[in-house]
């Protein structure tokens, strides 16, 4: 009996001094606009440093189509979309697990590899040297579209139609830029922001007036209604750790904030 009792001790010590199985860990797929490719990876890590053993994949693409895919049945947990009307639009047909959120406003700029091109004026690109333009196609791609807008709004869209260059998503079109392929483009302040891209060439903010804003938002998917770990990376991009990785590259939080 001595010799049993001793053994459930040291059985029960075992079970309590066991580390948390990774069958045990949750698990997290998130679809998130390309313009977050840098920030959502650094507000990921904020919220892994209390919750080392949870998965989480974040798949970075274009906006429309991800909103496409996921009423398809797509396996995405939660949709970061740079553009909140998408989320809405899942919401209103009963695919999401909860309202959508807004959680940022994005800005746009003229990037260029040379200075001189990326601090001309919209108006001036018709009669400048520029060959190739990149923005993201507009008919899938949130910051292509506020892209077209701008140029509508300066009276140059129908003349740099030739010229464009139109990426998958956003962060495509950065990559189209980075690597020469087009001479300059309007891209996302988060990506020229990020430590990637820093230090290569210039990029001039264009006035937010000249295009409708880039509200973003997201949504927890019928998919994850259940996933414990949704609901808690939701209240973790109300925090003050993600919101300052946001408010770093560039993004204006709900509320005005970093404006």
């Amino acid at each position: 009996m001595k010799l049993l009792r001793k053994l459930k001790r040291l059985a029960f010590a075992i079970l309590v001094m066991a580390p948390i199985s990774p069958a045990m860990a949750g698990s997290l797929t998130i679809a998130a606009a390309a313009d977050l490719k840098f920030a959502m990876a650094e507000v990921v890590d904020t919220f892994r440093a209390a919750r080392p053993d949870d998965k989480i994949e974040v798949i970075y693409g274009s906006s429309g189509k991800f909103f496409t895919q996921i009423k398809n049945g797509a396996p995405f947990d939660m949709y970061f979309s740079a553009d909140i009307e998408y989320p809405r639009k899942l919401e209103k047909e009963g695919l999401t697990a909860g309202p959508t959120r807004p959680y940022a406003v994005g800005r746009i700029v003229l990037w260029s590899l040379k200075p001189e091109l990326a601090k001309m004026a919209l108006k001036d690109l018709p009669g400048s040297s520029i060959r190739k333009f990149a923005i993201a196609n507009p008919q899938h791609a949130p910051y292509g579209l506020r892209g077209k807008e701008a140029l509508q709004h300066q009276g140059v869209w129908t003349a740099m139609e030739p010229r464009l260059v139109l990426g998958e998503n956003i962060a495509h079109t950065a990559q189209f830029i980075d690597t020469g392929a087009a001479d300059a483009g309007i891209v996302a302040l988060a990506l020229v922001m990020s430590p990637t891209m820093q230090g290569k060439g210039a990029w001039t903010l264009i006035p937010d007036a000249w295009h409708a804003p880039l509200e973003q938002g997201f949504a927890i998917t019928q998919r994850a209604a259940g996933n414990p770990l949704a609901r808690d990376f939701a209240n973790h991009m109300a925090s003050e750790p993600a919101r300052a990785v946001m408010r770093r590259y560039g993004f204006v939080l709900p509320g005005g904030e970093g404006k």
